[in-house]
């Protein structure tokens, strides 16, 4: 099955995905600092510029796009019917870098946790989730 965009379709659609202040990401800042919670944003002196960074707890939060992280849900499971190869090893690099950043954060001594947009989207308990991380 042909892909339902034309490659200049796709071109614009991706032009506009942005990887900072997403809606996943400004929907868990919210529920968050309803709550009471306290962070900084995209920090550029860490490995991956983590989109929360509590650094009191020396702890910091990743919100991932499904699709482009390769999650194993519905969405992030999907490849594109078009240029697939092309999308199969760009979410692989990106899961690998996502994997080296991780193990700078460890060795540096950060705590990180990955929420994925499909969680954030079904407003699963992330308040408790993200609490539980930080008292850790």
């Amino acid at each position: 099955m042909a892909d339902f965009m034309s490659p200049e379709q796709r071109s614009a659609h991706m032009a506009k995905i942005r990887s900072k202040d997403t809606k996943p990401e400004i929907m868990l800042r919210r529920i968050l600092h309803r709550d009471g919670l306290r962070y900084r944003l995209h920090d550029r002196r860490l490995p991956g510029k983590p989109d929360l960074v509590f650094a009191g707890r020396r702890k910091v939060i990743f919100v991932n796009g499904c699709f482009w992280h390769g999650h194993d849900c519905p969405v992030g499971s999907r490849l594109p019917k078009s240029n697939t190869e092309f999308w199969a090893e760009k979410r692989l690099q990106n899961q690998e870098r996502d994997a080296k950043q991780r193990v700078q954060l460890v060795d540096q001594g950060w705590g990180y946790l990955d929420v994925w947009e499909c969680e954030v989207l079904a407003g699963e308990d992330l308040v408790r989730h993200v609490r539980l991380f930080l008292d850790d």
